[in-house]
């Protein structure tokens, strides 16, 4: 006799954006996402089946949101809470989309739908966004609507040469996910244990840790993943000159052995904006440990990167492409990036690691979820 495969668990995807969550989420199938950007929306398109809803947050209600999720997943906007913004916390108007989000969420606990497993992710910067009660507050509603609440802090270098830390606050009702004693590294940072100090009575007794596997060696650096350097536009001598001198001495110095190593090294440069003497200088800053810095959107504090080459005693410089963005978001070639480079680069500073989501499913979300009768297949595409 022939034993059913029992279907994928199930997820309601929000601020979805190009899709990555949703890439990283191993073994899931999606019931419905959503995002305000078109532009997103047509990428998410180009490289998911199905359609995905493009709309404001606060415009959608429970009965947009077909069958029964076992996961709401939220990349709520960070622009607010991240340390590169003007940390207007979740009262601000991109950040406060997280409300709306909880509203659909209070909706689907009305008609018996609210899914078992919640994640919501974010810059770490949530975690000390207004004096941290930002997350207090999320953490507080979650606790209170009978959810055990946890938060991990995870960042891409651990799978990807990027420096990426991200948080996920990890939420289940009536599961037994893997769960430490206490703070364990590298994910239960400082700044977690920190925040869950801060928080309320009832957040604090909804507190769990979360265990995931420790993440394996990295074996890949930012060089690996470049285009070949006939494939790309270099600056030229007086561009490279110029940027060269907006690096502070200790950078200066890096760049120097480097150069006179002889040796092809390679380097991830990004735009600061430095105090130095009272006055605000712009400076460029350089890593040659093989991690690029974290990738934002164009028009974010650190701005597009830069890839510096030294080798032979010369010193090259060019823009990070899109196409080596979306390979420090841990996606393959086949990804289908929208046409122009601000636009590729957008989304991918918008966007959340695919490994990072994939580790945190195949250690977390899906261990939980074994056993448990999952939501019966229904009809996608949602309304769009």
């Amino acid at each position: 006799m022939s034993i059913r495969a029992r279907p994928a668990p199930a997820v309601y995807e929000f601020f979805a954006g190009g899709g990555l969550a949703g890439l990283g989420l191993h073994g899931f199938r999606t019931l419905f996402a959503n995002d305000m950007d078109r532009a997103k929306a047509a990428s998410w398109r180009a490289n998911h089946a199905g359609d995905i809803h493009v709309g404001d947050v606060w415009t959608l209600d429970a009965g947009d949101l077909p069958g029964r999720a076992d996961l709401a997943w939220a990349s709520s906007p960070c622009q607010d809470v991240s340390l590169a913004g003007a940390r207007g916390g979740l009262g601000a108007r991109r950040s406060g989309a997280f409300w709306g989000f909880w509203r659909l969420i209070e909706a689907l606990e009305t008609e018996g739908r609210a899914p078992p497993v919640i994640v919501i992710e974010n810059v770490a910067g949530l975690l000390t966004s207004g004096q941290g009660q930002d997350f207090g507050a999320i953490c507080d509603v979650l606790a209170g609507a009978g959810y055990r609440v946890g938060a991990l802090e995870m960042d891409a270098s651990h799978w990807l040469p990027q420096s990426r830390p991200r948080l996920f606050i990890v939420a289940m009702r009536g599961l037994s996910g893997p769960v430490a004693s206490g703070p364990v590294g590298p994910f239960h940072s400082a700044r977690v244990v920190a925040a869950r100090i801060r928080l309320s009575e009832r957040a604090q007794a909804a507190w769990v840790w979360w265990s995931l596997p420790a993440p394996p060696r990295r074996n890949l650096d930012l060089a690996a993943l470049l285009e070949p350097d006939t494939a790309v536009d270099w600056f030229t001598q007086a561009q490279t000159d110029v940027l060269m001198a907006l690096t502070a001495p200790l950078h200066r110095d890096r760049l120097e052995a480097a150069r006179a190593s002889g040796e092809r090294r390679v380097a991830a440069g990004f735009r600061r904006v430095r105090v130095e003497r009272g006055q605000k200088v712009q400076r460029l800053e350089l890593r040659f440990d093989g991690l690029a810095g974290c990738l934002r959107t164009p028009s974010g504090g650190s701005s597009r990167q830069y890839v510096i080459v030294c080798e032979a005693g010369v010193v090259r410089a060019r823009r990070l492409t899109g196409r080596e963005a979306a390979r420090l978001m841990g996606l393959p070639d086949s990804y289908v990036l929208p046409r122009g480079e601000a636009a590729a680069l957008k989304l991918m500073g918008d966007a959340v690691a695919v490994p990072v989501v994939r580790a945190l499913s195949d250690g977390l979300l899906r261990p939980a979820l074994e056993g448990r009768a999952v939501s019966p297949a229904s009809a996608f595409p949602g309304p769009t």
